[in-house]
């Protein structure tokens, strides 16, 4: 079958009012769903797969994959407008975000978040289209030992967003490795600093984690001062995101957006840490790196187009190779089953038109994308209004509301708060909490790939430099290294020398 035939199959079976309605109205879905502290894109996507039971296929898995864009976009808005993001994803908006709401331009960052995630998503929508065969076989090469060096690549990563101190940012990291080891074994099925309790079995909830860190030491500022904040609110402001901007930043978009596309390809990365790597590497090339974590707009427009650009690409080993890229596309896979379908390399030739029509849809959700967000934004611009003294309370609620029902389990409100006490404490020592949480992502998985390449290979290390791919990202590990340890030496002589400078003119 030609391309203008498998598109006209498609067409076929998208071209109809109810499929487009199914995915506006998860966009819809998606963004209010990602907007809630405590209710991520993961849940809104679980929450809605019941009700795709009774749609036709089409229809039913566009519903999910609309829930599942527009949650990932969502999840900016909280993270810019209150520093607690929606969703896992949008835990490096917050670094520029933030600050910049804190400046009065609250509006500006949203809407560059909006104008990166929608950029982001149409590179990776089209790439899933374009290259979806061969980045999934290229992807089918990776085991153990390449997984172990691109991980281990990715926590290089903890270097450009630690701020104003590495060893802080080391410090911070560690703590994130340490409590990521609390649990089961997978490897032997041996409990690990569970100190008896049940309930840690499992591990930290990594939603219970992440409120913790980010939102509960806001509240607990604002409890412990709660003049500090009478009279202060955040605006969108009247500074907009203008096309200077955009294009002042779209080399950041589109390196985020590949970024995006080529771990969302790899099974099991996620979104978190390809928009922690999308900010590392604008803040690394930008001229203005230094105001990086001060207000940034070409950081949110980095991180943004990181975590949307792989919301594409997850589909790539799921439709080709019928293996799920993360957590949302494992519950996608789930209603492409529950209809009889099985994706694969055979749903290429069985079910031409579903795969085409699937492809005709996403492009379309970027422009739906757009303008639910335009509408978001400016729907959620009350948050940012409302003075801190009333918004701290109901946000407090709302992360209560939302750890509790990942699991329906008070353990991990407890875990939410005690991680608040230890995000306050890094808060007040000026420890950044993006290195641990960075380091709490990744650790279990450099764990475990390390561990199953020990099992494989015989306690033989030579199996982690075994291929071109894994070689690729030794080098890429030690040349980021290098060019860190640089950097950090040339911003030491720049102190140095202008404390001596200052000393000389005193």
């Amino acid at each position: 079958m030609s391309f203008l035939d498998s598109i006209a199959a498609g067409l076929s079976v998208v071209a109809n009012f109810e499929a487009f309605l199914a995915l506006f109205a998860g966009i819809i879905i998606g963004v209010i769903g990602g907007a809630i502290p405590g209710m991520s894109a993961t849940m809104a996507v679980a929450l809605t797969l019941p009700f795709t039971f009774s749609l036709t296929p089409i229809t039913g898995i566009l519903l999910l994959l609309g829930v599942y864009k527009g949650g990932i976009f969502g999840g900016s808005i909280p993270a810019i407008l209150i520093k607690t993001p929606g969703t896992p994803a949008s835990s490096a908006t917050i670094l520029d975000g933030y600050p910049l709401a804190e400046k009065g331009e609250a509006g500006r960052a949203l809407g560059m978040a909006l104008w990166a995630s929608c950029t982001a998503d149409l590179i990776s929508n089209l790439a899933l289209i374009l290259f979806a065969g061969w980045l999934a076989s290229f992807a089918l090469n990776f085991g153990p030992p390449e997984f172990f060096a691109l991980i281990l690549f990715s926590l290089t990563i903890i270097a450009g967003v630690s701020g104003e101190s590495l060893l802080r940012g080391g410090l911070s990291a560690i703590l994130g490795l340490l409590l990521a080891t609390i649990g089961l074994d997978l490897v032997y099925g041996t409990n690990r600093f569970t100190f008896g309790n049940p309930n840690m079995m499992g591990g930290l909830n990594f939603i219970a984690v992440l409120i913790g860190l980010f939102a509960i030491p806001e509240i607990i500022a604002m409890a412990w001062n709660p003049t500090a904040h009478i009279g202060k609110t955040r605006k969108l402001g009247a500074k907009w995101v203008t096309l200077k901007d955009y294009f002042a930043s779209f080399k950041s978009i589109v390196r985020g957006s590949l970024i995006g596309v080529f771990m969302g390809s790899i099974p099991g990365i996620g979104a978190a840490p390809s928009a922690f790597l999308s900010y590392s590497e604008a803040r690394r090339k930008s001229p203005n790196k230094e105001k990086f974590g001060t207000g940034e707009i070409e950081g949110v427009a980095a991180s943004e187009a990181g975590n949307n650009g792989v919301a594409g690409a997850t589909l790539i080993p799921l439709l080709a190779l019928g293996v799920p890229g993360d957590v949302i596309t494992a519950i996608i896979l789930g209603a492409f089953m529950i209809h009889g379908l099985q994706p694969g390399p055979m749903m290429f030739v069985l079910n031409v038109d579903i795969i085409y029509g699937l492809f005709i849809g996403l492009i379309v959700s970027s422009v739906f994308l757009f303008f639910i967000g335009s509408v978001a934004i400016r729907g959620f611009k009350y948050v940012a209004d409302v003075p801190k003294r009333i918004l701290m309370p109901a946000v407090l609620v709302l992360c209560v509301f939302g750890v509790f029902a990942v699991n329906n389990n008070l353990f991990d409100v407890a875990v939410m708060f005690a991680m608040g006490w230890v995000g306050y404490a890094m808060m007040r020592h000026r420890i950044p909490p993006a290195p641990f949480l960075i380091a709490f992502i990744l650790g279990p998985l450099l764990e475990d790939n390390f561990r199953q390449s020990m099992l494989m290979s015989g306690s033989d290390f030579a199996v982690l430099f075994r291929g071109p791919i894994t070689w690729f990202f030794w080098t890429a590990a030690i040349v980021t290294v290098i060019a860190i340890s640089r950097s950090a030496f040339a911003s030491r002589r720049k102190i140095v020398a202008a404390v001596q400078e200052e000393q000389r003119n005193g």
